[in-house]
């Protein structure tokens, strides 16, 4: 068994260069408040609005830097908040997804698609799959021990260079299994 540290991925949102610019203003650039375990991509100081035709999402994290195509994460429950039903995806699988509108400072996006609730995975670097005997795109179940014990199957593991050994829940899963964030393992295996 192979101990894994776990993260909470909140709502969130990933932004095209072309809608960047759109919500914050032409050649606008994201103000970094801190790296993620995924290397290259920090938590940004702006927020935007997401919202459907039932409700909204105030504050939502932007994360940077620009992608080719603009995601949004949310949990299951967000979803029933909003009148929406976006599909378990991993990241950057988009196409038939759901839709919703970004707001920001500046003006508004209108998405056809890219809105998924993240299906949950496990990063790591080449290395660590390796001793793992694992490789990008393998299936896995990691195994949460305490008061509300549960594994979770199904877990994806994403090998990207430099990336830590970390497996992401939406905050729909780490609530089901009483993680307070932060200091959180499981046990992969």
């Amino acid at each position: 068994m192979t101990e894994v540290k776990i993260e909470i991925s909140a709502r969130h949102c990933h932004l095209s260069k072309k809608d960047l610019d759109v919500l914050f203003g032409v050649g606008y650039e994201l103000k970094k408040i801190r790296d993620l375990s995924v290397p290259g991509n920090f938590a940004a100081e702006e927020t935007v609005v997401f919202q459907t035709e039932l409700g909204k999402l105030e504050g939502m994290r932007v994360i940077g830097p620009a992608r080719e195509q603009t995601q949004v994460e949310i949990s299951r429950s967000d979803a029933k908040q909003l009148g929406t039903n976006p599909p378990i995806r991993l990241s950057g699988e988009l196409d038939d997804s759901a839709g919703g509108i970004l707001l920001g400072p500046k003006g508004q996006v209108e998405l056809k698609d890219g809105v998924i609730i993240a299906r949950r995975h496990l990063h790591c670097d080449e290395k660590k799959a390796k001793e793992l005997d694992s490789k990008d795109g393998d299936v896995v179940s990691v195994r949460m021990e305490g008061e509300r014990a549960v594994t979770f199957h199904e877990v994806v593991v994403r090998v990207i260079s430099g990336s830590k050994f970390v497996m992401h829940l939406d905050t729909d899963e780490s609530n089901a299994a009483g993680l307070a964030g932060g200091n959180d393992w499981g046990m992969l295996g």
